[in-house]
């Protein structure tokens, strides 16, 4: 048995989770979990990194001795550095509204099609690239001499070695998926300068060794190497989808919903485009071809709003309420920012025409049939566009601990679901290190390993498909 720390850090919380990998043997055990506030200040909504680095800090030293450390997290948002490798400031969160009207300011340079075929990437008004834009003429952006992605920044400040992390850096709208390398061309048109970043690497490569300092904080015995792993959550989340074969599409649940398939090439077409489908980069040479829908902020929004109730009790009141009354389109930028959700929900129906849901459970229950509506139009495009057909649905992360949401999903998509693992992006992030370390073989053995030690729940659809369709075209009308 060996011991490896997997820093898993979401757009709410980050934990630190030790793995214990063994022949035949997965086991999880939560070290440290700690909360993810991001702050307003004057200039904008910024995220907290020092309070995250000091968590990760005190989940390593409640971790106890280790073989390796890995760091996955959210994606796009970034570090500034200056020539001596300090820190320029904190970094702008990705819901900050200094991106507004910033790609089609981008698209006159180069168009949103063009801009696609080289990339692959969906729309997304905070990826990276409009980020830089947006920072162009800032005295900030102007000092820096290091660019670092979340989770390559605190790997730095562990190790004082800089990489940029491949699956996560094919979220920036910068990387060619079919060369799996910079974009050099969109960069130059668009005045960025690829020098900001640090060198490429990919999950299993070596990111350096805990520093002096960083083990006398920690308490740990050197020399714990860093392991470098899919950084990107959903790139962690979706290696540790415990299929049987390749007939499956994903689901990962969370604050965001990431529907789609794993593909051995990316589908770069003017109708993927067209159906903001994007290809970012995964394990193994492999593309994750998926939608970004808005997922359980939704809910956690109104949660908020409501004065934190009880979800047990939400959810309760939601499978009593009646289904597809009223929906919404779950993947519409009007619900991106933060406050005022279930107003918004509200007005949203009624400017549809359809019933305006009342109570807190009407409202849970619109949330949970509109994301099961977009989880069916993302898995059916996603097989359209691809040509790629599926036999089940595989849900990972946070959501599979709600059962209405799972079986919603698996009446939507008239398909099987099975439910889990929970922990889909801490258990990625294990099995990488255990690989790099020759623990386990490849994604085939390491999905196995899988379906043997995680409790999985199958759902099979249940209800009137009809009554699905008839949600869709209603929702279509309204676009």
């Amino acid at each position: 048995m060996k011991s490896y720390a997997a820093v898993d850090l979401g757009a709410s919380s980050g934990r630190v989770i030790v793995g214990r990998v063994g022949p035949g043997t997965l086991e999880l055990v939560e070290a440290h979990r700690f909360v993810n506030r991001p702050v307003r200040v004057p200039e904008g909504l910024r995220w907290d990194v020092l309070a995250l680095y000091a968590g990760v800090l005190d989940g390593l030293r409640a971790a106890g001795q280790v073989d390796s450390v890995g760091i996955d997290s959210w994606a796009v948002d970034y570090g500034l550095l200056d020539a001596d490798g300090a820190l320029l400031g904190n970094p702008v969160h990705y819901r900050d509204a200094r991106t507004e009207g910033v790609a089609q300011k981008v698209w006159t340079s180069v168009p949103v099609a063009e801009l696609y075929a080289a990339t692959g990437s969906q729309y997304a008004p905070f990826n990276t690239l409009y980020q830089l834009a947006a920072a162009r003429d800032t005295r900030q952006l102007a000092a820096a001499q290091r660019l670092l992605l979340i989770p390559d920044l605190l790997t730095y400040w562990l190790t004082g070695e800089a990489g940029t992390e491949l699956t996560n850096a094919s979220t920036t709208q910068l990387i060619d998926p079919r060369t799996r390398d910079w974009a050099h061309d969109i960069a130059r048109r668009l005045d960025i300068d690829l020098g900001l970043f640090a060198p490429l690497r990919r999950p299993g490569d070596p990111a350096g060794v805990l520093r002096a300092e960083v083990l006398e904080e920690t308490g740990l015995t050197g020399p714990v190497p860093v392991t470098t792993v899919g950084s990107h959550d959903t790139a962690s989340a979706v290696a540790a989808v415990p299929a049987v074969d390749e007939r499956f599409a994903y689901i990962c649940t969370g604050t965001w919903s990431l529907a789609g398939l794993e593909l051995d090439a990316p589908v770069l077409s003017e109708e993927s485009r067209a159906a903001n489908f994007t290809n970012e980069l995964g394990l193994d040479g492999t593309v994750r071809y998926l939608r970004n829908i808005m997922g359980l902020w939704l809910l956690q929004e109104c949660v908020r709003a409501w004065g934190n109730p009880e979800l047990g009790d939400l959810l309760r009141a939601a499978a009593g309420a009646p289904g597809l009354r009223s929906v919404v389109d779950a993947g519409d930028a009007a619900f991106l920012a933060p406050g005022r959700m279930p107003e918004r929900i509200a007005e949203a129906c009624r400017a549809s025409g359809q019933p305006v849901p009342g109570t807190p459970g009407e409202v849970t229950r619109c949330i949970l049939d509109s994301l099961a509506l977009a989880h069916r139009r993302a898995v059916a495009d996603a097989q359209r566009l691809a040509g790629h057909s599926v036999d089940a649905v595989h849900i990972v992360g946070g959501g599979t601990r709600n059962a209405l949401l799972c079986q919603l999903t698996a009446d939507a998509c008239g398909l099987s679901v099975v439910a889990g693992p929970a922990e889909a992006a801490a258990l990625g992030n294990v099995l990488v290190q255990a690989r790099a370390h020759g623990l386990v073989g490849d994604r085939t053995d390491m999905r196995r390993l899988l379906a043997r030690t995680q409790p999985l729940t199958r759902y099979e659809p249940t209800g009137d498909p009809g009554a699905w369709r008839a949600a869709e075209s209603r929702l279509s009308d309204v676009r």
